[in-house]
């Protein structure tokens, strides 16, 4: 039985166009950096801080913090131009959930600033989730698991064997696996493919959240 479906934001729930990893190239370009197209993968569903690190090669956190600034400039300009939206089936698909007595909550690389930013664009609060865990409400982001256990604490849950994890990147599977979730989901929503996400332990696969409910043989 599963007692709490813990979602990522951009690209699982969310459609923001890649507007996030976008803002990450340009902002770490911007410092002196020139990641491949690999490194800004291996990036997807990290802590964006972490990220930044990562990318310029471990700089002091004075400039971590500078460069997280001007990506958080360049991601809110982003969506000012182009307003992120739910996926299609998303918004549902929680309703289902949430109807049959399954907890629904949200956890996400960013930091609380612009998680609550988009989640204000999109009219999302407590009558459509029940928790929202960000990057910085934990002491390390995906691939550890500590955004799950902080969703599980706060919607008291007990058994990580309850919880069906989602995302639409490696990190976000290899966060649900480290968890010990009942399901590790990946879905097919944002730009990993089928073979990029399978190749990572997993219980299944799915098109996208709007099919959640289904696996879980709740209807709509």
């Amino acid at each position: 039985m599963i007692e709490l479906a813990a979602f990522d934001v951009a690209g699982t729930t969310v459609q923001e166009y890649g507007a996030v990893y976008v803002a990450l190239r340009e902002a770490v370009e911007a410092a002196g950096a020139t990641p491949g197209t690999g490194d800004i993968d291996r990036s997807m569903g990290a802590d964006k801080r972490e990220a930044i690190h990562a990318l310029l090669g471990g700089p002091s956190p004075e400039t971590v913090e500078d460069v997280f600034a001007d990506f958080h400039r360049r991601l809110t300009s982003a969506y000012a131009a182009r307003k992120p939206e739910p996926l299609p089936g998303v918004e549902k698909a929680f309703a289902v959930l949430r109807a049959a007595g399954v907890k629904v909550a949200l956890t996400t690389g960013f930091d609380r600033s612009i998680t609550e930013a988009l989640l204000g664009l999109l009219g999302w609060d407590s009558a459509v989730v029940d928790a929202v865990v960000c990057a910085d409400d934990v002491a390390a982001g995906r691939p550890a698991p500590y955004m799950v256990f902080r969703a599980m604490e706060l919607t008291r849950v007990h058994a990580a064997s309850s919880v069906l994890t989602a995302g639409d990147t490696v990190l976000d599977l290899r966060a649900g696996t480290n968890a010990g979730a009942g399901f590790v989901v990946g879905v097919l929503t944002g730009s990993m493919n089928a073979a990029q996400l399978g190749g990572e332990r997993h219980t299944h696969l799915l098109p996208g959240v709007a099919d959640v409910p289904a696996l879980l043989g709740l209807g709509g």
